[in-house]
């Protein structure tokens, strides 16, 4: 166990990291993801919200989702959250570690906000999340890949999108906080799955090609250089309105200074956060995310560099220890995505 965004959180159970990888790629992994900020906003304050948020919140149909992010003045990414738009308002959620900071930024911005703190959040990931969840919750099974809606289990009020953090097909229900241990005792009690802490979650979101706040995004990256243009909206980027348009609006016409890329590492050992990369003996980028791919079986990380450095197949090198190890830029996801999208077979 260790402190985190002040809750205590499991790096592992008694499985390990690579075993709980390995059963969430071909079960269902059960993560406690309640340290993550849940919020409401009224209806009508999509309008307000985009002024914040680089993403079409007013054209959000009912029970989608939509990934978006916080951004300051520069263009900068404060946090990347979740928005969805349901009855009767708004529910975002946003980055445990943020959440306050957050919450200080949409009310300073006139949002009246409600911070469900008496609720937690359960994800169930992996090709099994499905038919586990459909037997204890029948109907789930209904939703495509972005797309929430409202269920009943014993006398308890749920909220389940079809969506996470591992490139698997999966969950997240959110409920009250007195009800989260019952109902994560209940999938826990299905064959198909077991519990996953932060060690492989980490794993499993790298080689999902995945960005982690506070890493892989910071105030001083944006939207385009992290590799996340899709979150600029169509009617956005003809409109602008959100913070730091001009630039992240250049960067879409010009392309950014420098992007995020995926790095395969030569050999057997990982390199970490905070690595140089090197070409022609000089640092170009920094790696922001690295680790062992244990669906892989080799060494993975991202990093940024350079446009020049970003296509496809670059030659580079990354520091590890005062020794250069050989790597290359390759495509993103290192693992296929396996979501299930709207009218898609189940």
């Amino acid at each position: 166990m260790v402190s985190f965004a002040g809750y205590a959180m499991p790096i592992q159970y008694a499985d390990g990291i690579i075993a709980e990888h390995r059963w969430t790629r071909g079960h269902a992994g059960l993560f406690d993801v309640s340290h993550m900020g849940q919020f409401l906003l009224p209806l009508a304050a999509d309008a307000a919200l985009e002024r914040l948020v680089p993403g079409d919140i007013v054209g959000l149909r009912e029970g989608a989702l939509r990934y978006s992010a916080l951004l300051n003045e520069a263009g900068g990414i404060l946090d990347d959250l979740m928005v969805t738009r349901r009855a009767d308002d708004l529910y975002l959620v946003v980055n445990g570690a943020t959440k306050a900071d957050d919450l200080a930024h949409l009310r300073a911005a006139g949002l009246a906000v409600t911070h469900l703190d008496g609720f937690g959040l359960l994800a169930l990931q992996g090709p099994r999340a499905v038919a586990v969840l459909d037997r204890l919750v029948p109907g789930v099974s209904g939703l495509s890949f972005m797309r929430g809606g409202a269920f009943d289990w014993d006398d308890t009020g749920l909220w389940i999108s079809r969506s996470g953090y591992t490139g698997e097909d999966g969950f997240e229900i959110s409920l009250p906080a007195d009800r989260a241990e019952a109902f994560a005792a209940a999938l826990l009690a299905e064959p198909e799955v077991r519990p996953v802490g932060l060690g492989a979650r980490d794993s499993l979101r790298l080689e999902a090609g995945l960005p982690l706040y506070g890493h892989d995004l910071t105030p001083e990256i944006t939207p385009v250089e992290a590799g996340l243009s899709f979150a600029i909206s169509k009617r956005r980027r003809s409109e602008g309105g959100f913070p730091g348009a001009t630039r992240i609006l250049a960067e879409l016409g010009d392309g950014p200074v420098r992007r995020r890329v995926g790095l395969a590492i030569e050999g057997r050992q990982p390199v970490r956060e905070g690595a140089a990369v090197i070409v022609d003996d000089a640092v170009a980028g920094i790696v922001t995310s690295g680790g062992f791919g244990p669906a892989l079986g080799t060494p993975i990380a991202m990093a940024y560099v350079p446009t020049a450095y970003a296509a496809e197949g670059t030659r580079l090198q990354v520091e590890l220890r005062g020794r250069r190890i050989d790597a290359t830029v390759v495509p993103t996801p290192f693992f296929p995505k396996s979501y299930v999208r709207e009218g898609a077979s189940r």
